[in-house]
């Protein structure tokens, strides 16, 4: 995506909050967490820990990592859920012990290992929550470190879907030698990963409890980020706050209520920002960037999802 950005008109937001202001409480209902999944428990064992040592009513994760699977799994809790669709879709990274099963030089391995950087095709496994059918899948990055005999320690950048697990196996058929996975860690889903603000589950249980009984938030406020933090990879406009009532009702955006916006293509996902930088809604879009800076009516953002309450738009 161009990172371009087309000022319409300037303006100078009044109505709503800026994610930094919101209350500690406010953020405990409406953010994401960034959890270190330890080995043992499932994604949605992981989700239902956030719940409880929150105690709120709701709490969703990114994409399912398996039990013996350890790594970033960014936890969306309370409205922030709606948020996870588009987090599902968002680039994935592992890092990967790989054995191979029988001996081989190094230069064969690197050599066949370049073959699956971009498009590869994918069956996923017998036991996979998807209809079994050969799918494509495209590796962005695929790097190994380190060789030692038989494990190979390679760090991969995929498409989300893509199965490691699978990876392993297919490069070892490549090789003639056969091959499985040993260990599997995520480092990175989306604009989550392990070298920002990664926590456990134990020092999110510290942080709520420091903020209860000492009422000293500042560990909590670290842990728990704001839900725009999602919105990284997303295109974004920003609009008036005349135009925000509107959209919180789950009305269409047209060209006339957006102040600026990125460059994007026709049918993107589109995240539609206050003039604060908070998150109104998310929809598809009608038109690209450019077409919507050059032209003066029509509509721009057809909405699908709407995350901010039609109260909170009010002048405070």
């Amino acid at each position: 995506m161009d990172s371009q950005i087309f000022v319409k008109k300037q303006a100078v937001g009044i109505f709503g909050k800026a994610p930094e202001e919101r209350t500690t409480e406010e953020i405990i209902r409406y953010g994401i967490v960034n959890i270190d999944k330890p080995k043992g428990p499932t994604s949605h064992q992981v989700s239902d820990y956030v719940k409880k040592i929150l105690d709120i009513s709701k709490a969703g994760h990114s994409g399912t990592l398996d039990p013996q699977v350890s790594g970033v799994q960014p936890i969306a809790v309370g409205k922030a859920t709606r948020i996870v669709q588009f987090l599902l879709t968002a680039p994935k990274e592992y890092v990967c012990v790989m054995h191979l099963h029988k001996d081989i030089g190094e230069e064969n391995i690197r050599e066949t290992t370049k073959q699956c950087i971009g498009k590869i095709k994918q069956l996923p496994p017998v036991k996979s929550a998807i209809k079994r059918q050969l799918r494509e899948r495209e590796i962005y990055e695929f790097e190994i470190p380190e060789i030692k005999g038989r494990e190979i320690l390679f760090r991969v950048k995929c498409q989300a879907g893509t199965y490691i697990r699978k990876l392993c196996h297919d490069l070892g058929q490549a090789l003639g030698t056969g091959a499985h996975m040993v260990e599997l860690r995520r480092t990175q889903a989306g604009p989550f990963t392990e070298n920002d603000t990664l926590i456990t589950l134990n020092d999110l249980d510290d942080a709520i409890h420091f903020y209860r009984e000492n009422n000293n938030d500042k560990f909590l406020r670290y842990c728990i980020q704001p839900v725009e933090k999602a919105l990284k990879y997303i295109p974004k406009c920003w609009i008036f706050d005349t135009t925000i009532q509107s959209i919180t009702h789950g009305r269409a955006l047209a060209i006339p209520g957006i102040s600026k916006l990125e460059n994007f293509r026709k049918g993107e996902t589109i995240a539609i920002m206050t003039l604060k930088d908070e998150l109104v809604a998310i929809g598809e879009a009608m038109m690209s960037g450019v077409e919507i800076n050059t032209k003066e009516k029509g509509v721009a953002v057809k909405v699908s999802k709407v995350f901010l309450d039609p109260i909170e738009s009010k002048k405070e």
